[in-house]
């Protein structure tokens, strides 16, 4: 049986080295283990029974405490709990690194990581790039860096200005100005009714 290819391409593609497929598969799978070239279909070790499944493996486990993934490659099931209280008793594992920082809005769960957060600029609190409006996240200012008195004269201004404008008409109504002259018009106009 020809390597592999067509009669015009023969370099392209190969065949299947399972001795039940040798099907032309132009995008071939060479496997890690064995260096047996496969179809799409048995290119996994369990497929084709690869003598040697685990060769080029590496195996991990997490631990609980810290989330941190420990290489085991080689080791045996019996020496990775040894590993795993090795690794709780030295200084490394720190249940802190477990915990991650999330938005602090009502019923959000974005885990704020250096390239989502927002630092708001009048509660200094950190949260997710979606409620980083004030409006967003109920924003209440910081009461010791603005103090309440000042608040209170600032809306004292704003009233002053307004009832200033407001007593600059001198009785002058702009509705009652608008109405005097369309009932003027009305009055020196003939009324012509139609029946």
């Amino acid at each position: 049986m020809a390597e592999g290819g067509t009669e015009a391409f023969p370099d392209l593609g190969r065949h299947c080295q399972l001795s039940d497929c040798h099907q032309l598969d132009f995008l071939p799978f060479k496997c890690d283990s064995c260096q047996k070239v496969f179809c799409v279909e048995h290119r996994s070790s369990k497929s084709h029974d690869c003598p040697k499944p685990d060769q080029n493996s590496r195996k991990v486990i997490i631990c609980e405490t810290c989330t941190v993934a420990i290489e085991t490659t080689g080791i045996d099931s019996k020496d990775e709990e040894l590993i795993l209280e090795k690794h709780r008793k030295s200084g490394d594992c720190d249940p802190a690194k477990m915990k991650k920082a999330k938005c602090p809005v009502k019923r959000c769960k974005e885990v704020l990581t250096f390239s989502n957060n927002n630092t708001c600029k009048i509660c200094q609190i950190k949260v997710c790039l979606k409620h980083r409006f004030p409006a967003d996240h109920d924003c209440k200012r910081n009461l010791s860096s603005s103090p309440s008195g000042v608040i209170k004269e600032k809306r004292e201004v704003i009233n002053n200005k307004f009832l200033a404008a407001f007593a600059s008409r001198n009785g002058k109504d702009c509705g009652n100005k608008r109405q005097q002259e369309s009932l003027s018009s009305s009055t020196t106009t003939s009324s012509i009714k139609a029946y």
